[in-house]
């Protein structure tokens, strides 16, 4: 498969509004809905794989007033029934619909259950309607890639909702991350040089959504207000704003914003929201310090898209490491070493810099702290592109660490989906022992 960079750029980046995990939730229960063609709803029931249940438990609905829950976030869906919507679905919530869904939640009709055998992304939704009408739908692999409808258990087999594919990848996710696997670094910076006007418009557009949620964060304290007091502390000269601290600052603010669920979309990254908050706001604080042009600093978002993307095939769409650390921080590492000057060889550097770095950050979810995860990716990522740019570089000996950039990557990704399955599902058994404790306090 040979991809140009605008269909592989397309397939990559799309906007979100909130997380995408609970957005997931709402659009396979708005696809099922969609097909009982606005009968009511009787029953509700997601089943969902153990990293899409982590990430849908702690992090805030975008207008709910900051209400949580994959349940809600389902039942939203199911009511809004606007599947063409995708993953900003959640932008048709409204005070009507918002009661409704709480109802339709509250009266026990809406169920999750989690399936700790399912591999990778996986949502399930069955919805049953008051006449006794059973849809259902499966999310499988991707956020928004439905692959299965059913209406009374007859598949519809030519329903427009199906897919493989994003209309950007023709020949489908599995084989755009075939291929991305498949490249080096030097090939993904080579690509970028075929990056045209229409590419960097695209570009842009990404930039604006993530700085107006920095925007927000900046302007309020959202969640934990990590961006804002890392602000507060510069202008009080308790911390100097160099270029590492500005990166922190704005990705920082961007995720307060994005997981308090304001009602901003995000411009994604491989799959997830904070990775592109991570992928693009450190590069574009970088080029407001160096007075870069704008189209330099598009082009190394545009690889920091990527590489993050290349990454995320060896680690795993959804895992038990931080991949907004780790594979969007190294993409924004690599993008920032490209606007500082440097070659393949600057790029490789950082990238393993990165991952040496950050490589044990663990993912614990989607929730306000995500924002301190994104902080310390930002710093990292200027951190070790300067050290790259400076000559400085982590070597093979070290640790995980492999002969390349691209072998450590394969270590990382032997680490994420094999050595860490275990840790996955610790951390998953504690989340979920600490929701049962807070139900039985609330009872």
């Amino acid at each position: 498969m040979n991809l140009p960079v605008k269909e592989v750029l397309q397939a990559l980046a799309f906007p979100a509004l909130g997380c995408t995990e609970p957005a997931a939730a709402a659009l396979a229960a708005a696809a099922a809905s969609s097909l009982l063609r606005g009968s009511s709803i009787d029953t509700l029931h997601v089943t969902v794989d153990p990293n899409v249940f982590k990430n849908g438990l702690g992090v805030n609905i975008p207008g709910t007033g900051g209400r949580k829950g994959l349940d809600l976030a389902a039942a939203l869906g199911a009511l809004i029934a606007l599947p063409e919507m995708k993953m900003q679905i959640l932008q048709n919530v409204d005070a009507r619909t918002l009661n409704r869904a709480q109802q339709l939640r509250d009266s026990g009709k809406v169920q999750v259950s989690l399936n700790r055998e399912a591999a990778g992304l996986y949502i399930r939704c069955q919805v049953r309607s008051s006449a006794d009408a059973l849809a259902e739908s499966i999310i499988q692999g991707a956020h928004d890639r439905i692959v299965h409808l059913s209406l009374n258990k007859e598949p519809l087999v030519h329903s427009p909702l199906l897919q493989t594919s994003r209309p950007s990848a023709e020949s489908g996710p599995s084989s755009l991350e075939s291929w991305l696997q498949e490249q080096s670094l030097f090939e993904l910076f080579e690509l970028t040089n075929d990056i045209d006007a229409d590419d960097l418009d695209f570009l842009k557009q990404g930039v604006d959504m993530n700085l107006a949620l920095a925007e927000s964060g900046l302007k309020q304290r959202h969640g934990l207000g990590i961006g804002r007091s890392l602000q507060e502390l510069s202008r009080k000269g308790l911390l100097a704003e160099d270029m590492a601290l500005k990166a922190k600052i704005l990705t920082a603010a961007a995720a307060d914003a994005r997981m308090a669920g304001v009602d901003l979309p995000a411009m994604s990254s491989a799959g997830s929201g904070n990775n592109g908050l991570a992928a693009i706001l450190p590069i574009w604080a970088v080029h407001d310090f160096l007075g870069c042009s704008e189209t330099e600093a598009l082009t190394a978002i545009g690889l920091s898209h990527l590489i993050t993307a290349m990454i995320k095939t060896h680690t795993g769409k959804l895992s038990a490491i931080c991949s907004c650390s780790i594979a969007a921080g190294a993409g924004a590492a690599a993008g920032i070493t490209r606007l500082l000057g440097g070659g393949g060889q600057e790029i490789s550097a950082a990238v393993n810099n990165l991952i040496a770095d950050l490589g044990g950050i663990l993912c614990d979810g989607a929730k306000p702290g995500c924002a301190l995860k994104l902080a310390t990716a930002s710093g990292s990522a200027v951190q070790s592109a300067l050290l790259a740019f400076s000559g400085s570089a982590i070597s093979a000996p070290e640790g995980f660490q492999g002969d390349s950039a691209e072998q450590t990557i394969r270590n990382l990704g032997r680490i994420s989906q094999k050595g860490m399955l275990v840790t996955d599902r610790t951390i998953l058994d504690i989340m979920l022992d600490k929701q049962e404790q807070e139900n039985d306090s609330n009872h």
